[in-house]
């Protein structure tokens, strides 16, 4: 990729002096670029004052395990796990679905996967069996990397094509990467990597029943990151820390791509269930000197003593929702730094951020980042002070914005025109920064995660004793907001106790945790409109004050309720 270790080097030099970034930065060129093999491996991996530099260290404290790589320590490992794949069949385009949790072997076979120009889709291990299938389907899998923890789900889908486990527990039917060290550590490509190649393939929630999927390229995401890479504010040897589940974008911008880019190392810390003050503990024990995590972290954070934790901290970034100005004043008070609000999309890499040396609003998404172009306009595409955020496309197009949305028959759409739209809106604040108002759609955020409502009214009238459902945000303390589920019901069902429960139990079935109902509420009717639309937003503006004289409330019940 022609100029983009200069164009890493440019951001780094400007990294407290937005505006000469903005002004100076450009994007490398569209060339064959293959980031693990020409950067990680050549640059990185290949370097005497960086190969034996910290890559990866994974703290486990619910295993009490402490495991450390270097960066050619991966590029061996992930050139053997390329050639293992390569001899099991696996070619360039290929899809390989990705299960695994913040162990080594993900990192591994990422970078494995890259190298051999396989096609990693990313999924998160809190899927049921009946969200992994249509992953497998839709995505066109070719090849399941997970491990034993995992792997009865596989088997539930049905799927069969290669199945790789990456622990080394024997199972029939399975392949074992416990014998790539018979492998070479070396990886000849078949050829050069195009830039427009397809890279990773998400899955996202949209408007639709059906998460949609999201195409990244050789060039988007890893190139692209360079922006992510600028607004964390990482420097070559940093030891950032970012707290993520694998199989969301958020894991590929800040546990994988950005920091690698800067030359700095990814730290993890594994919990059985999230414990704030261990995690703070983890900060002084592994030098962190970069932390970015969501904002349900924060405010578990702030609620421990943080005037008595030991850091090496520099820098605090935030992201997936707007963050509780409190929160980022608390947080200054105990430590001197400001937590920077940054925005983006499994689409794009980041997009808006408050950046390092610049003063952040509280509540502010911040300024477009070096390479992005932004607009807000109304509905009728006119610039507006307060509508929907689009970016500029045409010869302003960012690298970082993702190939297209891949539809059934492979047909790539989603960033045709002058403006790609990315849905959520805002308003531009006095100090010229953007502030985030909310979806234009009906999409909202739990914690870090991205909720469809049609999703989740898709699983609930599936349900015999459901006619209608609408999901809406409850508002909630911790994570944000959680669905709360307005339904009609069917035929002569009741509207107690017993039904609620078989309604939430159908529900956690098949749904992931983080998608589950908190709340449901019968009704007479829902609110349409004249085209016979569900109007949510109605929905979403009784949902402040629900009471049981409302005149179509019949009524309501929280899980605890029915436990």
């Amino acid at each position: 990729m022609t100029g983009f270790r200069e164009a890493r080097d440019f951001l780094l030099t400007h990294r407290e002096d937005y505006d000469a970034a903005r002004r100076g930065f450009r994007w490398p060129d569209a060339v064959p670029f293959n980031w693990a093999l020409d950067w990680f491996d050549r640059e990185l991996a290949g370097d005497a004052e960086t190969r034996d530099a910290l890559a990866l260290r994974i703290i486990d404290q619910q295993r009490g395990t402490d495991l450390s790589f270097s960066f050619r320590e991966m590029s061996d490992r992930s050139g053997q796990t390329a050639n293992v794949l390569r001899a099991a069949g696996l070619r360039r385009g290929d899809r390989l679905l990705l299960l695994l949790g913040n162990e080594p072997a993900l990192w591994e076979t990422m970078l494995a996967a890259f190298k051999l120009g396989v096609v990693v889709i990313p999924a998160t291990v809190l899927l049921t069996a009946d969200e992994l299938a249509d992953r497998i389907e839709r995505g066109g899998v070719a090849a399941v990397v997970t491990d034993a923890t995992q792997a009865n789900k596989v088997d539930d889908t049905g799927f069969q094509g290669l199945r790789i486990l990456a622990d080394a527990e024997a199972r029939p039917s399975w392949m074992p990467l416990s014998g790539r060290e018979d492998h070479d550590t070396v990886f000849e490509p078949d050829g050069p990597t195009q830039p427009d190649d397809p890279m990773l393939l998400y899955f996202t929630s949209g408007t639709t029943a059906k998460p949609k999927l999201v195409l990244h390229t050789h060039r988007s995401y890893p190139v692209g990151a360079l922006s992510t890479l600028y607004w964390l504010g990482l420097k070559p040897g940093d030891r950032h820390l970012n707290v993520s589940s694998p199989g969301w974008a958020k894991h590929a911008w800040s546990s994988f791509f950005a920091p690698w880019n800067a030359g700095a190392a990814v730290i993890v810390v594994n919990q059985a269930r999230f414990d704030a003050r261990a995690l703070l503990g983890a900060l002084d024990g592994a030098d962190v000197t970069t932390l970015c995590a969501p904002p349900t972290v924060w405010r578990h954070l702030v609620q421990e003593d943080l005037g008595t934790v030991r850091h090496a901290l520099r820098e605090l970034c935030a992201a997936g929702e707007p963050l509780n100005p409190e929160v980022i004043e608390r947080v200054r008070q105990a430590w001197g730094l400001t937590i920077r609000d940054g925005y983006g999309q499994t689409e794009t890499t980041a997009q808006v951020a408050n950046t390092p040396g610049q003063r952040s609003i509280p509540g502010s998404m911040g300024q477009p980042l070096p390479g992005y172009q932004i607009a807000v306009v109304d509905p009728d595409g006119r610039p507006a002070r307060e509508g929907e955020v689009c970016i500029v496309l045409g010869s302003l197009r960012p690298a970082g914005l993702m190939a297209g949305y891949l539809r059934e028959g492979g047909e790539v759409t989603g960033t045709e025109g002058e403006l790609y739209r990315t849905g959520d809106v805002a308003f531009y604040d006095e100090a010229g920064g953007l502030t985030f108002v909310g979806r234009a759609d009906d999409v909202f955020k739990s914690s870090d995660y991205r909720i469809s409502p049609f999703e989740l009214e898709s699983v609930l009238v599936e349900h015999p004793a459901v006619r209608e459902a609408a999901v809406v945000p409850m508002p909630d303390a911790l994570r944000l907001s959680v669905p709360r589920a307005f339904v009609a019901l069917a035929g002569d069902a009741l509207p107690d106790v017993a039904t609620a429960r078989s309604i939430f139990e159908h529900a956690a079935r098949r749904l992931a945790p983080f998608k589950r109902i908190r709340h449901l509420v019968f009704v007479l009717d829902l609110p349409k409109t004249v085209s016979g639309k569900i109007r949510r937003v109605e929905l979403r503006r009784r949902d402040v004050d629900i009471s049981m004289d409302d005149n179509i409330v019949v009524a309501q019940f929280s899980e605890k309720d029915v436990a």
